[in-house]
């Protein structure tokens, strides 16, 4: 019984997952943010139990990566699909003092956010690679999927508690929209070395970039709040590249 808690977690991953994709499709995005949020929660302590109570299997592997596909695939990318549908929305009426994401409810007018659903792909190939790359043991190439998750999120987050017209504008944008779901996709399977947050020991010559990644992380985001995220992201490739080019 012990042996299967890591996928009991994993499990948990899993559910949670579905219930954003739930929430993603009935157009309550800050809601299937918080599942997904919790869903990464799980996703990171599934394999520190495993490591924790030796349980480490092939199925743990492959159940992982199949919550992954959910949580950190199918999640973001309806989500994306949704933002989307709300750029359309927004184009279509006029704007009022308050913006919210609540409340605004459309039809199925045109095919262009089937585009955010490349993100649902993009992440299933990436996650695949990941199972067969034997480079990848402690280390990334290409953003991982909780990252990219992460970075989809922010957009629906930003809109609804930091709003501003300036956010609004840019967010709502469908070419921004296009750009980010090219750009998700690019960064999961781009052949950039990116370090894992993983400690192996805790010492800080051996950890330098992560302890600094996040000292950096916390400043940002007790500064920024979820506008933080873009930057976090970029900050987490910027460094992964110097201490690659260090090395």
């Amino acid at each position: 019984m012990i042996k299967q808690i890591p996928n009991i977690i994993t499990s948990l991953n899993i559910l949670c997952g579905c219930v954003a994709v739930l929430f993603a499709v009935s157009g309550d995005l800050i809601t299937a943010a918080f599942f997904v949020f919790l869903g990464i929660f799980f996703d990171f302590f599934d394999g520190l139990a495993a490591r924790l109570l030796k349980a480490q299997s092939e199925v743990g592997l492959q159940l992982d990566s199949l919550a992954d596909v959910i949580t950190s695939g199918v999640a973001p990318g309806v989500i994306m699909f949704q933002l989307f549908n709300l750029s359309y929305f927004h184009q279509m009426q006029t704007l009022t003092e308050t913006f919210s994401l609540e409340g605004w409810n459309i039809s199925f007018k045109n095919y262009l956010p089937l585009i955010g659903l490349l993100i649902v792909i993009a992440s299933a190939y990436r996650l695949a690679k990941f199972n067969v790359d034997t480079r990848q043991t402690s280390g990334f190439i290409g953003l991982p999927t909780p990252a990219n998750t992460l970075l989809i999120l922010s957009l629906p987050l930003i809109l609804q508690f930091q709003y501003s017209e300036l956010a609004e504008t840019i967010i709502l944008n469908q070419w921004f929209l296009i750009g980010m779901t090219v750009l998700s996709c690019i960064l999961l399977n781009a052949e950039i070395p990116l370090f894992a947050l993983k400690f192996k020991t805790w010492d800080f010559k051996s950890n330098a970039v992560r302890y600094v990644f996040l000292i950096l992380c916390v400043v940002l985001l007790v500064l920024l709040k979820f506008l933080a995220i873009p930057f976090i992201i970029l900050l987490y490739i910027l460094l992964s590249l110097f201490k690659h080019k260090d090395h």
